[in-house]
């Protein structure tokens, strides 16, 4: 049964095939999706060369979030190539170094302001242009991923911050887009060795808790059940799912210590 067969999907978020995002377009493209990849600055190369990967025809556009006429330009391709959207994958996020690993009070204003633009506020920023390609698309889905942002975690600092504006934001859009037929949802994932993840101090910390309290256990190396979530709310089976975080972590953030 391919759950995305027809639907047509902009995925942003991948470097590597070790990627989240990665995991999340080969499964799209697996489940009868057409996708299309976006990567920016020094990262497109990359992306373009991940993207052959995939196999296929892929095509990848240059999109760097706190550019908006690089999104409107990409909704001009998009527009060309499809005519309408059906799904969008939010997989961004950067914080300077200063924001991680060195606890709240390092950084200034400069640097978190960096961290909320690309990872908080970038929700918004891609979605607007491509709204109206997804009404076309009679609605759409709109999946970012997550790291629980209810708690505070060692070494995230900033970085869990920018999260929890993620997630708000999230909802307010969910609020917004609903009546037009677009839902908005996160996906809060365990961690997983990827190479964002390689760029936050104590990651191990990170592992440790997952080793000690995830009630179904959790590999981190095993992408596929948070890409498999991913496919699942860009599909049709949940019509009526809006404004949600769907937890993705073995159960961590549903049990104390």
């Amino acid at each position: 049964m391919e759950l995305l067969q027809g639907k047509k999907i902009l995925v942003t978020g991948v470097l590597t095939d070790d990627s989240l995002a990665y995991s999340v377009a080969k499964l799209a493209m697996e489940n009868g999706a057409s996708i299309m990849l976006t990567g920016a600055g020094r990262g497109l190369s990359l992306t373009r060369r991940t993207a052959r990967r995939l196999g296929g025809d892929v095509e990848v556009a240059e999109l760097d979030v706190t550019e908006q006429e690089q999104a409107a330009e990409v909704a001009k391709l998009v527009t060309s190539k499809w005519g309408s959207l059906d799904g969008i994958l939010h997989a961004i996020g950067f914080a300077p170094q200063e924001c991680l690993g060195n606890g709240m009070l390092q950084a200034g204003w400069d640097e978190v302001s960096i961290a909320l633009n690309v990872s908080a506020y970038s929700l918004k920023s891609l979605v607007e242009p491509f709204i109206p390609l997804m009404e076309k698309a009679g609605g759409g889905s709109v999946v970012g991923l997550d790291f629980d942002a209810t708690v505070a975690w060692p070494s995230y600092d900033w970085m869990g911050v920018a999260k929890a504006a993620l997630e708000s934001l999230s909802r307010y859009l969910a609020r917004e887009l609903g009546p037009k037929g677009i839902r908005v949802n996160m996906v809060a994932a365990g961690p997983i060795r990827t190479m964002a993840a390689k760029s936050i101090p104590g990651f191990a910390d990170f592992k440790a808790v997952w080793d000690s309290r995830s009630p179904l256990g959790w590999d981190d190396r095993d992408p596929l059940p948070v890409a498999k979530a991913c496919i699942a709310l860009f599909s049709d089976l949940f019509p009526m799912t809006t404004g949600e975080i769907l937890h993705v972590d073995g159960g961590v953030h549903a049990v104390g210590a």
